[in-house]
């Protein structure tokens, strides 16, 4: 099916691209508007990756890259960044784990040299495994156990849509799991997945390109080569029936629920996908949207609903299978069964009726909004691109994806809406364990 003409234009960064004799890509991105650097590094391992007995690995090491290095000792990554007005972090996602500074130009060198350090290799001791599971452990209480909603739907909805461990498991792990890791499988996991040709290094900001490839070349350009690793097939055939579940959370005041369809493969038949990008905004995006509308302000069946790509929230920095998700919270008394029956009338209307010219231009619109807005800060532009870098090899998409959005068409987005049957469907009912009802 044909695209249409966008009426959003492609935006243009300077980009530029290169190898490390060891396998480590790199990408350079200079804007010399303002004195400020972002250096991210970005790992492809994430909860998908990790091996059965060890849930919540992948977020664990990324807790133990911050407990000091070859040259560096435990804090030491903390006072260098701060100490230069810089800021710093990490997060562990479903297909890569990222590590990422915003710190002065100046201090360009002072983050290469942190991040080429532990990718030498990080300070693994039984010290640091058992203070940094503690703190995974106490992560979780604050964030699951000890919160209203917690883990929705996130970890909730893929046990119910999948059913091979690496797409349905607990991302955050289980606290079995968590103490019993060694010191042997940190090892073990560092060799396999933080290798130089598993990584990209990306820096945007206020740079030169020649100064720039000297200090990475100088830094990163003698951590020794290792290999990627084979990516395993996360692949699994879509729902052959509905799924519903329910679970009790004692700390939720009020019910909940989410429902999510498998959609194209994001990588491999982006064209397919990118429809169903558009048809999340177009059914939760603003008081105009389709089930903001029905739902909220006309039925007043639910008091907030939202959709979206990707079970983590972000559509353009994950690999298939994943899903289009929406999720809604329910007034005192609400019903289930009749949120989820409204949303298939509306999908259904949307699949039949299609929406007029008026309502695809203004969900384009808003959605190229925010496409800019994301990039618009230094780090926002440099870790996007080095995650299209990892997973496309092509970090220039970041410019074009608000022209392709304007290119899809009302046609594609009303196909894509009669694809979200029932029988394709996955939901998670939260029932509430206190409060009002």
């Amino acid at each position: 099916m044909a695209a249409g003409r966008s009426r959003i234009p492609a935006t243009k960064h300077s980009i530029e691209r290169f190898t490390l004799e060891n396998g480590l890509r790199v990408v350079l991105a200079p804007d010399r508007s303002a004195p400020v650097v972002g250096v991210a590094v970005i790992y492809d391992v994430g909860i998908r990756s990790e091996p059965e007995g060890r849930t919540g690995f992948a977020h664990l090491f990324e807790h133990l890259m911050f407990q000091g290095s070859e040259n560096l000792e435990k804090l030491a990554h903390f006072r260098h960044v701060q100490g230069a007005g810089g800021t710093f972090n990490g997060s562990t996602h479903l297909d890569y784990t990222d590590y990422w500074e915003t710190l002065p130009s100046n201090a360009l060198e002072r983050a290469l040299f942190l991040e080429a350090d532990r990718m030498r290799g990080p300070r693994l001791t039984e010290e640091n495994l058992r203070n940094q599971v503690d703190v995974v452990k106490e992560e979780i209480r604050v964030n699951v156990l000890n919160r209203p909603y917690g883990g929705f739907p996130w970890l909730r909805l893929p046990p119910v849509l999948f059913d091979t461990f690496a797409n349905a498991h607990d991302g955050y792990g289980s606290f079995d799991d968590l103490e019993n890791a060694r010191i042997a499988d940190a090892i073990d996991f560092f060799d396999r997945y933080y290798a130089c040709g598993n990584a990209v290094l990306a820096v945007g900001g206020d740079l030169d390109v020649a100064e720039a490839t000297e200090l990475i070349e100088r830094h990163f350009g003698d951590v020794p080569a290792r290999p990627a690793p084979v990516r395993p097939d996360f692949a699994e055939p879509d729902l052959a029936g509905e799924r519903r579940e329910s679970y009790v959370d004692r700390l939720a005041p009020l019910p909940a629920v989410a429902a999510a369809w498998r959609v194209p493969d994001p990588i491999d038949d982006f064209a397919g996908y990118l429809p169903y990008v558009v048809l999340a905004e177009v059914l939760t995006d603003g008081d105009a949207s389709r089930l903001v509308e029905r739902l909220v302000l006309r039925d007043r069946t639910v008091t907030s609903v939202g959709g979206y790509l990707g079970l983590m929230g972000d559509p353009f920095d994950v690999r298939d299978p994943t899903a289009l998700v929406l999720q809604a919270h329910l007034p005192p008394g609400g019903g289930v069964e009749k949120v989820l029956q409204t949303v298939d009338e509306e999908i259904d209307r949307l699949a039949t009726d299609g929406l007029d010219a008026e309502e695809l231009a203004r969900t384009q619109a808003r959605m190229a909004t925010h496409l800019l807005r994301e990039t618009d800060a230094v780090l926002g532009r440099t870790l996007q691109m080095a995650v299209l870098e990892q997973q496309r090899g092509d970090p220039g998409l970041l410019g074009e994806l608000p022209r392709l959005v304007g290119e899809v068409t009302g046609e594609q987005v009303r196909a894509a809406a009669a694809t979200l049957r029932p029988q394709r469907r996955a939901a998670v009912e939260v029932v509430p364990g206190g409060g009002a009802r």
